[in-house]
């Protein structure tokens, strides 16, 4: 289900007091990443990733296959740093 502008505003100004929690550096987006990717949305929703990687375009698709293969929202990229969300789910 897509996010409403009005919610993914109210995301956008929650997420500027995150600092990143994930960071990509040169060997990109590995299974370990990944993992870490998945457990620490599982655990607070909204998460800022910072991707060090100085082509635009690699950047794009990291952060297209992070929210493909997560099954999350992309809310903002700003410079090098990514916010994604993704709804928690129930928590036995």
């Amino acid at each position: 289900m897509p996010l409403t502008e009005i919610f993914k505003k109210q995301l956008r100004r929650k997420a500027h007091s995150l600092n990143p929690v994930i960071l990509i550096g040169n060997k990109g987006l590995t299974d370990a990443v990944q993992l870490e990717i998945e457990r620490t949305l599982f655990d607070h929703e909204l998460i800022k990733i910072k991707i060090n990687h100085g082509d635009r375009d690699i950047k794009k698709q990291i952060i297209e296959k992070i929210c493909k293969d997560r099954e999350a929202e992309l809310i903002q990229t700003i410079g090098h740093v990514a916010v994604i969300y993704r709804e928690a789910e129930e928590k036995e």
